[in-house]
This record gives structure tokens, C-alpha cells and sequence, in this order.
């Protein structure tokens, strides 16, 4: 088995009391030794790849994310509205998807990802209008091609606006077909083996967009299976007041009521919770998923990270949509978390080591995944390499804390499971300036399919 020693990088972000100044070894897929400044390796290794201006990180993990959103960035009718009205604007046009859209959105996503640092991808696609059944095996299948690890959420909505809910009718479905594909796809993809490529979740939308059993059924359902569940909350204040109206209660005692106040969920969002309810989840082992760029373009408010923490829920990261985010680069929304955060707790409060915690050893709980999130031994070899050599680093004194607070945004090296993905700033294989030329086509396409409904 091929040994690669990453040799005495510029900077390293290793475990707390983990001194590994002289780099780290991988064995096939996973982290066989941290090398103490000044030391070799304690084997003899293949490969030496020379870190020496490289700062090395974990492979962030994003754990939201919407990659058809990849093609409504900016759209202009859906600009400066609120999350509602925003929802409302867009539901037609994503109506016309199809599976080449998904195929090319998926593709987009997953490169950006991976050239900010990005190794491990959550998405949640949750719209299945007629001939898109096949959704989640398409962005499976761009996965593989990628070398990224995926975390696909079978997403669902089945109240449509006559029903009660926010979406229309053509892009929801009944409760038996959603359950049906959502054990289709678990049979067929989840794997719970530690270094699992691809593991299924199960994620109605929202708890306004799937009908009370919905949500129960689909609880259960996962936890039949091992999987874990997955859904917005708290998002805004409409929806606080959407779910009183529907469901008579707020929307973290419906999360209790249909089952799914437990350490197998994490949710996006996670903005709109009072200290007795962030108790409760804190307790519970629910998860949250902080979106800064998201929240503060839709003006949703700012999720707290803190005290969610300290109550004990894992707090991860995401890009959320990228036609609410409009990018999909993890590495600079490591530094909007901690400039959002800064500005709610202060300076103080909230470090460079804190948010990229958040997004990679937080993000990596949220998925239940032990094996990531941290440069240690026998975790997976899952890296991310940036280097400073830019206008923007220059005089920086702290690589590692440069990185966030100069705005570090391409990757150099990325390795997943032990495999370069990403090698001097390049995805091997991938023909970047086709794939945004057939990006922008797909959106020209689905903007002139759902132009004429907005």
C-alpha cells in the first residue's frame, strides 16, 4: 500500500495538544501518522509531496446545499425578497427542471466545491417535478465522476398551495411515492461502513411543505435504516407564524411532536430558537447547520451558534442554495461565519479556529460521521491545501488565521480518501470553460421555460 508523507507544511490545523509541525502520513484512504515538527516519519513513505507553502486543513464538509440553485443565481425577479416571497417567485421556473439541468448543476456545484476546500457534500434536493424521479442518482452518479464524497438527501414536498402549503402543485408528491424512492435509494446507495463515499439522508423540505404523517413516517423510515433526517427550521419569522397557524404550536415542539427531537437530525437554519427551546435541542443532540451568506442576503437573521453549542447541539456549516447564497465556495463562507458571528457575540467571542471547526469537525457531526472533520490518525485522508501566496496574504503574520481573515478562496491540493482531486488548482479531467459553457445554456433554457410563469 502506497505511503505518502505531506512533509513539513507552512502551517497545519491538528487536534488540540496534537503537534504535527512535520506534516502527516497517509496510508491508502486514511491518516496513518502525525509527524512532530523536526521528526521523519516513523515508516518509510513512497511519496513526499513538499507542503512547505501550503497551510493544511481537513477537508471541509458542507451540510447544505441545493445544487440546482446553481442555475437561478441573481435571477432578477427574484431579487431583494424575503425567504416567502422568494420561494414563491422561483418555484415556477425550478418546475421545468429536467435530469440534463440536474446533471450540469450537480457538476457546477460539486467543482466549486472542491476547488474552495470542500470534500465531503451535502445537498438537499427536495423538487421532483414529473421526469425528474431520478434526480438523486444523477447527482450520484457526478459525484463519482468528481471523486467527492456525497451526503444526497432524499428531500420531499407534499402539501402543495391548495393544499395548505407554499409550493405548487407540479413540483410536489404523494406521500407514497416519496416513501417508496426513499427506500429505493437507501437500499440501493446508504453505506454505513466507516469511509463511506455516499450516504443517504432523508429530508422533507420543510414542516410546511410535508403533511404531519409525512414527517412521522418518514422518521421512522430512517431510523429503520440508519439514516439520518434532515429538514429547514427556523429559517424566519414567517415561518414561526406559518407553523402556529398550520400546527397551532411553534416550530421546535412540532419537531417533537412528529418525532424527530433526536441526535440523528440536523437542521438548516436553526435562526429563530428562544433559550428554552436551544435547551431542548441542545439536549436532544439535534444538529444545526449554520448558512451565514444565505441568512443575511435573505435577511433572515443570524443563527446562534454559541449558545447551541453550549447547550450541546453539533454546529456545522453550509453554502445553502446558490440562488440564495449565489456561490457554493465553502472556504469563503468560513469567513462570513466568523464576520456574522463576530457581529453578534463579539470579537472576542468567536475565532479562526472556531469557524473552521464549525466547518469541518461540526459539519462532520452533524452528518454522524466520525470518521471526518480531523487530522488525526486513522481518520480519513481527507485534506485541504491552501497556499498564500497572493496580493491578498501578503504581510499576513498567522498563515492558518490568514486564511479566514485575508479570504482565502481556491484550494491549491485536495485529497479525498487518500486521492488527489484537486492538484495545483485544477480538478483532473474536467474541462472547466465546457462545463460553464453548458451551465449557462441549462439556465438560459430553464429561465425561458419559467419566465412566462412568474
Amino acid at each position: 500500500m502506497t505511503h505518502i508523507w505531506i512533509k513539513n507544511p507552512l502551517s497545519i490545523l491538528s487536534p488540540e495538544g496534537v503537534e504535527a509541525g512535520g506534516g502527516l502520513v497517509v496510508q491508502g484512504a486514511q491518516i496513518l501518522e502525525m509527524v512532530p515538527g523536526g521528526r521523519k516519519p516513523s515508516i518509510h513513505c513512497d511519496r513526499i509531496f513538499d507542503a512547505g507553502e501550503h497551510v493544511v486543513l481537513p477537508g471541509l464538509i458542507n451540510v447544505h446545499h441545493h445544487f440546482y440553485q446553481t442555475l437561478t443565481r441573481a435571477l432578477p425577479a427574484a431579487l431583494d425578497k424575503e425567504l416567502f416571497p422568494w420561494l414563491e417567485t422561483l418555484y415556477p421556473v425550478w418546475a421545468g427542471l429536467t435530469p440534463e439541468h440536474i446533471a450540469v448543476s450537480t457538476r457546477l456545484a460539486l467543482a466549486e466545491l472542491l476547488l474552495s476546500g470542500c470534500t465531503t457534500a451535502s445537498d438537499h434536493h427536495y423538487v421532483f417535478p414529473r421526469g425528474l424521479e431520478q434526480a438523486i442518482d444523477i447527482q450520484i452518479a457526478e459525484a463519482r465522476k468528481l471523486g467527492i464524497r456525497l451526503a444526497p438527501t432524499r428531500g420531499s414536498m407534499s402539501l402543495s398551495r391548495e393544499d395548505g402549503g407554499l409550493p405548487p402543485k407540479n413540483v410536489v408528491q404523494d406521500a407514497d411515492t416519496i416513501l417508496a424512492d426513499s427506500e429505493r435509494l437507501i437500499r440501493r446507495y446508504h453505506v454505513n461502513d466507516p469511509g463511506a463515499m455516499v450516504q443517504i439522508t432523508l429530508a422533507p423540505c420543510s414542516p410546511f411543505s410535508v403533511t404531519r404523517e409525512l414527517m412521522i413516517e418518514t422518521a421512522r423510515l430512517a431510523r429503520r435504516h440508519g439514516v439520518r433526517l434532515h429538514t429547514h427550521l427556523a429559517e424566519t419569522q414567517d415561518e414561526t407564524r406559518y407553523c402556529r397557524d398550520l400546527f397551532g404550536v411553534r416550530p421546535v415542539d412540532y419537531l417533537e411532536q412528529v418525532e424527530w427531537m433526536a441526535d440523528d437530525v440536523w437542521l438548516a437554519h436553526g435562526i429563530h430558537f428562544d433559550a428554552q427551546e436551544i435547551r431542548r435541542l441542545g439536549t436532544a443532540g439535534v444538529g444545526v447547520c449554520h448558512c451565514p451568506s444565505s441568512n443575511m442576503v435573505l435577511a433572515s437573521g443570524i443563527c446562534p451558534t454559541l449558545e447551541l453549542k453550549s447547550a450541546g447541539s453539533p454546529v456545522g456549516l453550509g453554502v445553502d442554495g446558490s440562488a440564495s447564497n449565489d456561490g457554493s465556495n465553502l472556504m469563503q463562507e468560513v469567513r462570513q461565519a466568523l464576520l456574522l458571528q463576530r457581529l453578534k457575540y463579539g470579537s472576542s467571542k468567536v475565532s479562526h479556529r472556531d469557524v473552521l471547526g464549525w466547518a469541518t469537525k461540526g459539519s462532520a457531526r452533524c452528518l454522524g460521521r466520525g470518521d471526518l472533520g480531523e487530522l488525526s490518525v486513522g481518520k480519513q485522508a481527507d485534506l485541504a491545501m491552501f497556499k498564500v501566496d497572493e496580493l491578498r496574504f501578503s504581510g499576513a503574520g498567522d498563515p492558518l488565521a490568514a486564511l479566514v481573515l485575508c479570504g482565502a478562496h481556491r484550494a491549491d491540493q485536495v485529497m479525498v480518501a487518500g486521492k488527489w482531486v484537486v492538484e495545483s488548482g485544477e480538478i483532473p479531467g474536467l474541462d472547466l470553460p465546457g462545463l460553464m459553457a453548458a451551465h449557462r445554456r441549462s439556465a438560459g433554457d430553464l429561465l425561458k421555460l419559467g419566465l412566462d410563469s412568474i
